[in-house]
């Protein structure tokens, strides 16, 4: 049985192209393994906070040391990191905004990232400690930037496989809806993601 973390960071609800992309991926992943489990958490609809000083000094401050406010501040960061190492899949669901992700995943991104429960540094460097997961990245953008024209311009792709390595998840597979701005090809890209998916 497969425990699949479904992370939504579109701001278009239902309507949103990478949430229909995201579950026909976890779709295929259902037909593969019918007891796959599946958490969503919606960033827009349960956004986390940016961080702040309150949230940086309960990250590094000994859990029996830390005040009433501390405790309250990384609670939610203390989650998210128990539901990713309890995940075997993530699915992310990321459109493209102004050539990066959403501030809801960046936000979210730093509160998973946390010394010594997702990576650790050690005398030869980084190491990631969340090993032996599968992502895929829902992908969304107006332009097409899976072409080499537009690829330097994708600030989003290569900093979300970077992150996920960085925590330790390097087997990371992209699926892009694109070209949803641009007539002639806004007609037909979701049904074009949604065939290009191999799971």
């Amino acid at each position: 049985m497969a425990k699949v973390l479904h992370i939504i960071s579109s701001t278009r609800g239902a309507e949103s192209l990478t949430l229909t992309l995201g579950n026909a991926i976890i779709d295929r992943i259902k037909t593969k393994d019918p007891d796959t489990v599946v958490k969503e958490i919606d960033l827009s609809a349960n956004p986390y906070p940016h961080l702040g000083p309150i949230q940086i000094s309960s990250f590094f401050t000994p859990e029996e040391s830390r005040t009433p406010e501390q405790e309250l501040a990384v609670r939610r960061s203390d989650e998210a990191v128990a539901e990713l190492q309890d995940a075997d899949i993530l699915v992310i669901g990321a459109p493209m905004y102004n050539y990066s992700i959403t501030s809801s995943l960046k936000a979210y991104f730093d509160h998973i990232a946390r010394a010594r429960l997702t990576f650790r540094y050690s005398e030869s460097g980084v190491e990631g400690l969340l090993k032996n997961k599968k992502a895929y990245i829902a992908f969304g953008s107006a332009g097409v930037f899976g072409n080499d024209q537009m690829q330097a311009y994708d600030f989003a792709v290569p900093y979300m496989k970077h992150f996920l390595g960085f925590l330790g998840i390097t087997d990371v597979t992209v699926f892009r809806v694109e070209g949803t701005g641009i007539p002639g090809l806004q007609e037909t890209a979701l049904e074009k993601a949604l065939e290009s998916i191999a799971v």
